[in-house]
């Protein structure tokens, strides 16, 4: 079982360090200078690739054999208005049992137990089987165009794609360690504009109006049954986001309305069976639309192997859990890595206050989390 620490920790301390550095997407704010300096204290090799405005590097321990690859990235999201913070977010603060700032949970935490955990492993078997790498990125939060996607198809032309991938995301619910993520759910987003004709309320016979000719359609698409799931993943969902129409006067039909919505979806249908089957709807209820898909990412499943042996196995020894593996939640750069054909797995702290006031890590069991990390090292590289 995991001893609990004190809050000087190597850890804690670097967690502080990364949360002071102000790197709201897609800035990095020199969170990568900081780890970069610690890992070529360790023997890492370090390449920086930087995309447009992104800073990502990519650093590697050992020569030859397997690599096991920790993934993550700097940014973090706003931090909204600092008055409804109970600590400044950007002054990481030690109350009791928790570690407050932006970025504490999601997931400048799991950065520095990755570190330290690496720091530790390389002290111990200095000539450990394969190798230990590092994926980071700064645009994780945000547009996500030139960061870990441009990365990995960089490693590809390179022959560098890891065998193991574990990503510090914030996967666990109650206590850290009792759920990881092997996969996620594709999602798919659409951008429609449905045309019509503007005209006087009082006149609806010389006038089209869109939101009438749209809403019979957006019923069909939310009552569709696109899906049964699998044993990975749940049913296919579609949700509205945003709807958008008229001039904001009472007395005007509007020329057009905008409509955005999201499809969660498993690996039982894929994106373009979706399209189809959308625009069929939209076709049988006389639709004059134009749309705009976007793919953020395709469904992905990493099945029982030895990364997640690994990962059961060290959370049990390191913090007496049966882990849980889930593919619930939203995307994750696991995205991008896992159709290359690595073992992704996503185990990080308890996710209850990322994107909120007052973020913030359980201090015991950000520690206890750098232990698991290097058990897993230990597991897959000794």
């Amino acid at each position: 079982m995991h001893t609990p620490s004190r809050n000087g920790s190597e850890t804690i301390k670097l967690a502080c360090d990364l949360i002071k550095l102000k790197s709201v997407t897609p800035e990095d704010a020199g969170c990568q200078k900081l780890m970069i300096n610690r890992l070529e204290s360790s023997g890492f090799k370090i390449q920086n690739l930087p995309y447009g405005n992104v800073k990502n590097f990519w650093a590697v321990h050992g020569d030859v054999g397997p690599t096991l690859c920790f993934a993550g990235h700097t940014d973090v999201v706003p931090a909204g208005d600092e008055n409804f913070w109970s600590h400044p977010p950007f002054q990481p603060t030690l109350d009791e049992d928790f570690l407050y700032g932006r970025g504490a949970a999601d997931m400048k935490g799991s950065l520095a137990a990755m570190i330290t955990a690496t720091e530790r492993f390389i002290s111990a078997y200095p000539e450990h089987k394969g190798r230990v790498a590092f994926l980071i990125t700064s645009d994780e939060e945000g547009a996500a165009l030139n960061g870990t996607v441009k990365t990995v198809e960089y490693l590809k032309s390179q022959n560098e794609i890891p065998e193991w991938c574990l990503i510090g995301e914030p996967s666990s619910s109650v206590i850290t360690g009792d759920i990881i993520k092997n996969g996620r759910r594709g999602s798919l987003n659409g951008e429609l504009i449905v045309k019509g004709i503007q005209g006087h309320v009082a006149y609806p016979q010389i006038a089209d109006n869109p939101i009438h000719k749209i809403s019979p359609a957006l019923d069909d698409l939310a009552k569709e049954h696109w899906d049964y799931g699998n044993s990975f993943f749940p049913a296919t969902t579609f949700q509205i986001s945003n709807i958008n129409a008229g001039t904001g006067a009472t007395n005007v039909i509007p020329g057009e309305a905008k409509v955005v919505f999201n499809f969660r979806f498993s690996t039982e249908i894929t994106e373009d069976e979706i399209k189809n089957r959308t625009e069929k709807i939209l076709q049988k209820n006389h639709i004059d639309y134009e749309i705009k898909w976007i793919l953020s990412g395709k469904p992905f499943i990493t099945g029982e192997g030895e990364l997640i042996n690994a990962a059961k196995e060290s959370i049990f020894e390191v913090a007496g859990l049966k882990t849980k593996l889930s593919t619930a939640g939203g995307t994750s750069d696991g995205r991008f890595i896992a159709p290359y054909g690595s073992q992704v797995l996503e185990l990080g702290p308890v996710n209850a206050t990322i994107h909120k006031v007052d973020e913030c890590v359980n201090i015991k069991e950000l520690d206890c989390l750098s232990d698991i990390y290097e058990r897993v090292l230990e597991k897959l590289l000794v």
